[in-house]
């Protein structure tokens, strides 16, 4: 209750309050990532349990277009699912990815950027080297090439039930630089401070130096670019499986939809990509809106709130 108390009356709480961009992105994460994560409770229809799935409801438009189903809010795709259903059940499972994709992605930069920054030398070099070089791959050069190499060792089989894990991989070795490159330049900033000068004073090795003392000083810009790279970790993989190198049909994402309605977008079936795609404009706005309030809040030079 104390700490509760404490973080109502501190200056970020009331900052967060009076900003009404903020306040909103929240509220709206907010209440999609309750409608993901509680999809199972709240979807009318389960787009992965084939038995109430009938073919002959392919293409069903929204209840209010002529010829809607009330049993289909938003219509139906190619397959008969509902679409209202495959886009809470596909927005979770693009969270999902986003998140321990930004997890992982962090966990090795963070490694790496505090190593670099603080040890210096021959391995900074290396390891800043060994970032340049993956940067020089995008997120879709490495999908392919460990895809190829996934499908040929394990079959395409096997693709379907790995796939989330498979993702969560590819995105997050292609984008740890950014952690890495950050935490450096934090930790270069912070190992020439008092305090840490005593630290090496009073006896302490270098890797409690680096975890218990510096890490904690350098967590600032990295909750602000995890914020951030949970956004860019979404649409990697609606990007990804847009190109059919992400989720299959069967297991639908954001991505997956918008991939699977796009050829009857023109031929009249609009629902079936355009829904899903909005509520991917809507996700990735609030998260990057909420994103850039904590940037701008964390940077005193930009906050005027």
């Amino acid at each position: 209750m104390k700490a509760w108390r404490r973080f109502k009356e501190s200056y970020f709480f009331h900052s967060f309050l009076h900003d009404p961009v903020a306040m909103g992105s929240f509220c709206v994460l907010v209440v999609l990532l309750f409608a993901a994560f509680a999809a199972p409770v709240i979807a009318p229809h389960n787009p992965y349990d084939p038995t109430t799935i009938d073919i002959m409801d392919s293409k069903t438009p929204p209840v209010w277009v002529e010829g809607g189903n009330s049993s289909f809010l938003l219509g139906a795709d190619d397959q008969g699912r509902d679409i209202l259903s495959t886009m809470l059940y596909g927005m979770r499972v693009s969270v999902i990815i986003g998140f321990w994709a930004t997890l992982l992605q962090a966990a090795i930069g963070i490694l790496f950027g505090l190593l670099a920054g603080y040890l210096g030398g021959r391995i900074d070099s290396l390891l800043m080297r060994l970032a340049d070089v993956q940067l020089s791959f995008s997120t879709y050069m490495v999908a392919i090439f460990l895809g190829a190499i996934f499908q040929t060792a394990f079959g395409m089989a096997n693709y379907e039930t790995f796939a989330v894990p498979f993702l969560i991989t590819v995105i997050g070795l292609a984008e740890w630089p950014k952690y890495a490159r950050t935490v450096r330049a934090s930790v270069l900033a912070e190992k020439k401070k008092e305090y840490v000068e005593a630290a090496r004073i009073i006896g302490l090795g270098p890797t409690r130096i680096m975890w218990r003392h510096i890490l904690p000083n350098t967590l600032t810009p990295v909750l602000v670019i995890s914020t951030l790279q949970v956004a860019n970790c979404i649409m990697s993989e609606a990007a990804l499986s847009f190109l059919g190198l992400g989720m299959p049909p069967t297991r639908p994402s954001l991505g997956s939809l918008i991939k699977a309605g796009f050829e009857f977008f023109l031929s009249g079936q609009w629902w079936i990509t355009l829904f899903p795609g909005l509520l991917l404009v809507v996700l990735i706005v609030a998260i990057n809106l909420f994103g850039d309030w904590l940037r701008d809040f964390f940077n005193p030079k930009l906050y005027k709130g």
